[in-house]
């Protein structure tokens, strides 16, 4: 199933070894670039090591850094046409508008200067193109355009890019409230810690079906299609929205262990991010060592620094953790003028931004932007006279997504670690922590919102009556310092301690299902130490706790139906391991995803609420199953019991409609697949497509297994999930491990775009090689550049 490998081009990146004299380079450094296509980059100094590794992100994926920078600047219709406007539009609303001297200054003094290194790197690459025109990359030459200079605050500008937090849900949960009542809205997504939200004095929830294209529009990614480039029609970029939000919904596992629980006597440090999978991989592993700042690990290829590894002293590793950034603020308009807005008993005028949209084989588009005190105006409700913007943390100074890292990367114990994070601001995140003399820690961190009035929870109005109160400091939030129990774990699960005040700091109320934790948990406290081999095996884990509640809900359970009797015979005593190849594992997917949450909402919902979102919270349904007097009423065993054998048999015969009527023969990996689609696949004939994307391939796994892979509902195919994996043995470096679906490189004429896509599907990592010696031995590459003035 995967494509075949693409014919050579001229410029694709064959020779074992190459010298380039670089314009801004000061003094030579090397990128050498090992047998699965990592690259470590060694200078002299950290000035010239931050310009090789902007140097190198463009060398080895260009346009996706060019897609990215254009994507998040607005400036897709510049090279793609009038289709684009309306996205470039939206994504302009949500740029970093405020004072560049202020945002600098919160990540530190090296900030701007490397971000100015990185920015010149990438430049000088382009420029070395220009001289060597036959090593343009494929994309370009399909489209017919040239890739652009960056600019030092595009780095920083640029927020649409990172993971958005709760303003969805608030829309999803106001939508219940008009439809139904908010108590019923606790089936939809159950709050954790236990909490009672209410509609906002003076909110109407009855909000526009569309109330949050433009947000969307603003943070989708982007796909290019010949429609979209032969349209001059915007409303060809469409929106898909997903059946369940945890179809999106991107997580993470992390765990430290204390050299006390080790089998190597050294702590271990185990991340897999948890993102959309795509062609080229999301992230890039990479190494800078300069004698004085010398890392490795994993970051995002068009921002410098790595936001998850190590340095040599510590290792690092990060999962969300959900501190609540966002909220939609609904405005009453003035019908005289619709640019002002009702504020503490005034009409407010909004902040109006004319900027011209540069759209290609058109004229440029005026662009008006509208922003009130709270943020940018995504919708304006002409029937209600009303209008709503997002006030959003990641607009404020200092929350580039990632770039925070900058601080963090060099710390060298944990006071240093705990203080480089006091000024994370984006996205939120469990940082744990482990270093060479045997400590291991946890530092959850993010910009959190004071609401001294509300809980985030609901839209509210802009009236100047729910306002935020600052921010939370660092050290108000929790950490956690070499914990008795020798490991500590996270995987987005509501980790807030027993004793934490929430209901005075509020962080957040809105949690990924915990079983991904449970299951890390119990596994780790299961072994007496844990192995690096141990920490692989736990990230491919595909044991599902859902799965095994379910199957110990139908134990007792029997039938004469032959359909619902073959079913509860198949999952009888089933291990819940959701293997590619298992039948019960596509049976109860089937079941779980398509009929049992359909039927669990219609028989504890009226139907008004029912109808108002998709599938229910998977947790909340779980522990309604496990205790029917909560929810089902008079009878409610046996209402609990037939609605479980009549959607099981629903399920069984949907799989004969799927895959036939011999059951010997399903298999979960014929339905979920995973797919490493490239932007132009779309665009492109069969037999290019299979060039640019990676797969489908057969996957096992689920949304709530370790080894996480959330998938549509709609044709199973996988959406996001552990595409980079990194586990550390701290001190021994380089018997770290590592992976990186499909391949290290942008360009698909390189091998390294797909090779390592069997042995992460396998469970297989590759070693993170370290020191010179270790990495000059696997070298495949060299490059060896030059200043310009230098010859070689």
């Amino acid at each position: 199933m995967f494509g075949a490998l693409p014919v050579q081009h001229a410029y694709a990146d064959v020779a074992p070894d190459e010298t380039i004299a670089v314009e801004g380079l000061v003094h030579p450094a090397d990128i050498l670039i090992d047998k699965w296509g990592v690259p470590h980059i060694f200078a002299d100094n950290e000035r010239d090591a931050f310009f090789v590794q902007g140097f190198n992100a463009a060398r080895d994926r260009l346009f996706q850094i060019d897609l990215w920078r254009r994507r998040g600047l607005g400036k897709l219709a510049e090279v793609f046409g009038p289709a684009y406007v309306e996205q470039d539009e939206a994504t302009r609303l949500f740029l970093y508008r405020g004072d560049m001297s202020a945002e600098w200054k919160r990540y530190g003094p090296d900030a701007k200067p490397v971000a100015t290194r990185f920015a010149a790197g990438v430049n000088a690459y382009i420029a070395w193109l220009a001289a060597h025109p036959d090593r343009l990359p494929y994309e370009f030459r399909k489209v017919g355009y040239w890739p652009a200079k960056w600019n030092p605050e595009d780095i920083v500008r640029i927020r649409s890019h990172g993971l958005t937090r709760n303003v969805k849900s608030e829309v999803a949960r106001a939508k219940v409230a008009c439809k139904s009542s908010l108590a019923d809205d606790s089936v939809r997504f159950g709050l954790q810690p236990p909490w009672q939200t209410q509609i906002p004095e003076g909110l109407d929830p009855c909000l526009p079906d569309d109330v949050l294209k433009v947000f969307t529009l603003a943070t989708q990614s982007v796909r290019i299609t010949q429609e979209s480039l032969e349209s001059a029609d915007a409303s060809t970029t469409t929106i898909a929205a997903a059946d369940n939000p945890e179809e999106v919904a991107e997580g993470s596992n992390n765990w430290v262990i204390a050299p006390s629980k080790s089998t190597t006597g050294r702590a271990i440090m185990a991340n897999d991010p948890h993102r959309a999978y795509a062609a080229p991989s999301l992230r890039y592993i990479q190494q800078i060592s300069t004698p004085t700042l010398d890392i490795i690990g994993g970051g995002e290829p068009s921002a410098p620094g790595i936001s998850i590894g190590h340095n040599g002293s510590i290792a690092y590793g990060l999962t969300i953790f959900n501190i609540d950034q966002e909220d939609l603020y609904v405005y009453r308009l003035n019908p005289a003028n619709l640019h002002e807005y009702r504020y503490r008993g005034h009409w407010e005028p909004m902040h109006i931004v004319h900027e011209k949209i540069a759209v290609r084989g058109d004229v440029p588009v005026d662009a008006e932007l509208a922003f009130t005190r709270h943020g940018p105006v995504i919708y304006t409700e002409r029937a209600k006279n009303r209008a709503f913007a997002v006030r959003t943390a990641w607009l404020q100074p200092g929350m580039s997504p990632y770039f925070d890292s900058m601080r963090y990367m060099r710390a060298k114990n944990f006071a240093q670690f705990k203080r480089a994070l006091a000024t994370w601001g984006a996205p939120t995140v469990n940082q744990v922590y482990a270093d060479t003399h045997g400590h291991i820690g946890w530092v959850p961190s993010g910009l959190a919102p004071k609401r001294p009035n509300w809980d985030g929870l609901m839209p509210v109005p802009g009236d100047g009556r729910y306002e935020w109160a600052g921010f939370w400091r660092r050290d108000q939030m929790p950490s956690d310092y070499d914990p008795r129990s020798g490991y500590f774990t996270t995987s987005n699960e509501m980790n807030l301690p027993a004793d934490f005040p929430y209901g005075e700091r509020k962080l957040g109320f809105e949690w990924t299902n915990g079983s991904r934790h449970q299951r890390i948990d119990e596994v780790l406290r299961s072994l007496p130490k844990v192995s690096i081999e141990d920490s692989e095996r736990l990230q491919n884990d595909i044991e599902s706790i859902p799965a095994r509640r379910l199957v110990a809900l139908l134990a007792p359970l029997s039938s004469d139906d032959p359909s619902t009797r073959a079913a509860l015979s198949m999952l009888k005593g089933w291990d819940a391991q959701m293997r590619a190849e298992s039948a019960q594992a596509a049976l109860e997917e089937v079941w779980l995803s398509r009929h049992l949450g359909r039927a669990f909402k219609r028989a504890v919902l009226p139907q008004s609420a029912a109808a108002a979102f998709g599938p229910p919270d998977t947790a909340v349904m779980l522990d309604s199953l496990e205790h029917p007097q909560a929810r089902f009423g008079e009878h409610a065993q046996a209402k609990r019991d037939a609605l479980l054998l009549a959607s099981l048999r629903a399920a069984y015969e949907e799989m004969v409609r799927l895959q036939g009527s011999n059951p010997d023969a399903w298999q979960w990996g014929k339905l979920q697949t995973n797919l490493n689609a490239h932007p132009f696949a779309d665009l492109v004939d069969d037999e290019t497509r299979a060039k640019l994307d990676v797969g489908p391939i057969a996957k096992g796994g689920s949304a709530y297994t370790p080894n996480q892979s959330t998938y549509r509902a709609s044709d199973f195919q996988q959406t996001n999930g552990p595409s980079f994996r990194v586990i550390v043995d701290v001190g021994n470096w380089d018997n770290s491990r590592a992976m990186n679906l499909p391949g290290e490189s942008g360009d698909p004429d390189n091998p390294h775009y797909r090779d390592l896509t069997r042995m992460w599907l396998n469970g297989e990592y590759f070693p993170l090689l370290y020191t010179r010696a270790a990495v000059e031995q696997a070298t495949e590459k060299r490059i060896h550049l030059l200043p310009a003035t230098r010859t070689p």
